[in-house]
C-alpha cells in the first residue's frame, strides 16, 4: 500500500453514500471523471478492488471496499472533531451541517427560516438535503434528520428525540365555494406511498371519489390541490399560510392528522457548536 491518504478516502466514502459516479461527483462538488480517475488511483495504490459496477451502472463495494469506506467514516469524524477543537472558540459555530428531511419540511419551513439564522452565524454554511429516503446519519449522508416518525434503527450511535408535530386538514384551492369544495375528489399518494399516514386517512375516509391524478411527494400534493384537481389532507403550518388554499369541512377540536416530529444526531457531533446551533434553530422554528 503506497501513500494512502484521507483525500484518496473521500472518494471511496463517497461511492458508498452515492452508489454511482454522479452522485459521488455531487458529493465531492467534483466531475465524473475525477471520481472515476481517483478511484483507479486508490486501487493501484492498495492493490484490491474496491467496488464493482453492476448492469445498471451503480457501483457496489467489495469487502475491501466496505472495510476502507469504515475507517473512512472514522477518520472523518476524528477530523470533524478536530476541526471544532481548533476552531479557536469552544462550541464555535462555524463549519458546514448537513441536514435532510422530507421535501415539503425542507422547502417550506426550513428555507425560509434559514436566511435570519444564518446572518447571525456568518461562518456557518447549511447543506439542506430535501430527500423522501432516510438517509444514514451512521454513514454521515447527513449531520441531522427530520423525520416524521420515530426512528426504529440506529441505536447507540444515533440520538433521537421528539422536537414538534405537524397537524393536518383537509384543504382545497380557494377558488371554490365551501359547498364545492366539499363535493371534490380526493388527490392522494400513488401505490408506492399508500403506507404514508395521510394516504391512508384519505383511503379511510374516502366517501367520495379520487381524483385522477396520483402523487409521490407531499408538495406534489400540494400543487395538485392549488391547481384545483381537488381537494387533500395537507400539513397546516404550510397550507394556512397558503393564500391559495382555503380549509374544508368543520372546524374540529382536534387536528384530522397529526405526526410526530423527531429530530436526529449523531451521537458523536452531537455536542459541537455547530451542531447545537442548529439544533437550537430547529426547535425553534418546527411546529409544536
Amino acid at each position: 500500500m503506497q501513500g494512502l491518504n484521507w483525500n484518496d478516502l473521500r472518494y471511496v466514502l463517497a461511492v458508498s453514500r452515492g452508489g454511482t459516479l454522479a452522485a459521488a461527483a455531487r458529493l465531492l462538488r467534483v466531475d465524473d471523471t475525477t471520481v472515476a480517475r481517483r478511484l483507479a488511483a486508490v486501487q493501484e495504490k492498495t492493490g484490491a478492488r474496491l467496488y464493482q459496477r453492476l448492469r445498471d451502472g451503480t457501483l457496489q463495494l467489495t469487502p475491501s471496499g466496505e472495510c476502507a469506506a469504515l475507517h473512512a467514516e472514522r477518520i472523518e469524524r476524528q477530523v470533524g472533531l478536530l476541526d471544532s477543537a481548533l476552531s479557536g472558540v469552544p462550541g464555535a459555530v462555524a463549519g458546514t451541517v448537513r441536514v435532510t428531511s422530507v421535501p415539503v419540511i425542507v422547502n417550506q419551513i426550513l428555507i425560509p427560516a434559514a436566511a435570519d439564522f444564518l446572518a447571525q452565524h456568518p461562518q456557518l454554511r447549511l447543506e439542506l438535503v430535501a430527500d423522501a429516503r432516510d438517509l444514514s446519519l451512521t454513514r454521515r449522508e447527513a449531520d441531522l434528520a427530520l423525520r416524521l416518525a420515530r426512528p426504529k434503527t440506529g441505536g447507540r450511535r444515533v440520538t433521537a428525540r421528539r422536537v414538534g408535530a405537524v397537524r393536518y386538514e383537509v384543504y382545497a384551492s380557494a377558488s371554490f365555494s365551501a359547498a364545492e369544495a366539499n363535493r371534490l375528489p380526493w388527490v392522494t399518494y400513488d401505490e408506492g406511498m399508500a403506507h404514508l399516514p395521510q394516504a391512508r386517512w384519505i383511503a379511510a375516509a374516502n366517501e367520495q371519489e379520487i381524483a385522477c391524478v396520483r402523487l409521490n411527494d407531499a408538495e406534489g400534493v400540494l400543487a395538485a390541490v392549488v391547481a384545483g384537481l381537488g381537494r387533500s389532507l395537507l400539513p397546516c403550518v404550510v397550507a394556512d399560510r397558503d393564500p391559495r388554499l382555503i380549509r374544508v369541512g368543520a372546524k374540529r377540536r382536534e387536528a384530522a392528522l397529526s405526526r410526530q416530529l423527531w429530530l436526529l444526531a449523531h451521537s458523536e457531533l452531537r455536542t459541537l457548536g455547530r451542531i447545537e446551533a442548529v439544533v437550537a434553530w430547529i426547535e425553534q422554528i418546527v411546529p409544536r
